[in-house]
C-alpha cells in the first residue's frame, strides 16, 4: 500500500522557493532543505527529485507568481504611466520591507549560474524576453491609446525601464533608501514625458 503524504505539495514548494532565493543554489544543502521544510530527504526525492528539479520547480514558481503579478498590475491600471508608478513603488516597497534583502530571485539567479549552466541561461533568456515584451507592449498601449506622444520609442523604452526594474532590486540589496530609489524611478520614467 502506498503511503499518505504527510504534507502540502504547493507548501513545500512556496517554502523551498523561498530558501533558495534567499541563499542561492550553491549555498543551499540537501540538509538545508531537509530541516526548513521539515520533511525528511526520502520524501523529498520521492516527490521533487533532486536539489536541482527541486530548485528548478521553485525557480518556475517564482517566475509564474512575479509574471501573473505583473501582468495584474499592468491590467488593472487604466493610466500606462500610473501602472508603471505602481509596479515601481511595490518593488520599492519590497525592497524597505525585506529585511533579508533578498531582492529579485530571476537577477539572484542570473548572477549566481551564469555563466556555467546552459539550462538555467536558456529558462533566463526566455524570461528575459518574455518581461521585456510585457514593457514594451504596455508602452505601446500608452502610444496607442494617446497616452504617450507618438514619438515615443516603445521597443527602447521598454528595454530601458525593464533594466531600469532589474536594477533598482539589485541596488536595494545594498542600499533600500526610498529616497533614492524613488529619485531613480522618477528619472527614469521621465522619458515618458
Amino acid at each position: 500500500m502506498p503511503r499518505v503524504k504527510q504534507f502540502d505539495e504547493k507548501e513545500i514548494l512556496n517554502k523551498a522557493m523561498e530558501l533558495f532565493w534567499e541563499k542561492g543554489f550553491h549555498a543551499t544543502s540537501m540538509q538545508n532543505l531537509v530541516s526548513y521544510l521539515g520533511i525528511n530527504r526520502a520524501s523529498l526525492y520521492d516527490t521533487f527529485g533532486g536539489k536541482e528539479e527541486l530548485f528548478n520547480k521553485a525557480f518556475e514558481q517564482y517566475r509564474s507568481v512575479t509574471g501573473n503579478t505583473l501582468k495584474a498590475i499592468f491590467d488593472k491600471e487604466g493610466s500606462v504611466r500610473e501602472g508603471l508608478k505602481k509596479l515601481f513603488d511595490n518593488a520599492i516597497d519590497e525592497a524597505i520591507t525585506d529585511e533579508a534583502r533578498k531582492g529579485c530571485f530571476v537577477v539572484n539567479t542570473t548572477t549566481e549560474l551564469i555563466p556555467g549552466d546552459k539550462a538555467i541561461h536558456q529558462v533566463l533568456s526566455d524570461n528575459k524576453a518574455n518581461v521585456e515584451a510585457l514593457f514594451i507592449n504596455y508602452i505601446q498601449k500608452g502610444i496607442n491609446s494617446g497616452e504617450f506622444d507618438t514619438s515615443k520609442n516603445a521597443e527602447s523604452i521598454g528595454l530601458m525601464l525593464f533594466a531600469l526594474f532589474s536594477g533598482l532590486r539589485v541596488l536595494a540589496k545594498v542600499d533600500s533608501n526610498p529616497d533614492k530609489l524613488n529619485l531613480m524611478v522618477q528619472q527614469g520614467l521621465s522619458v515618458l514625458d
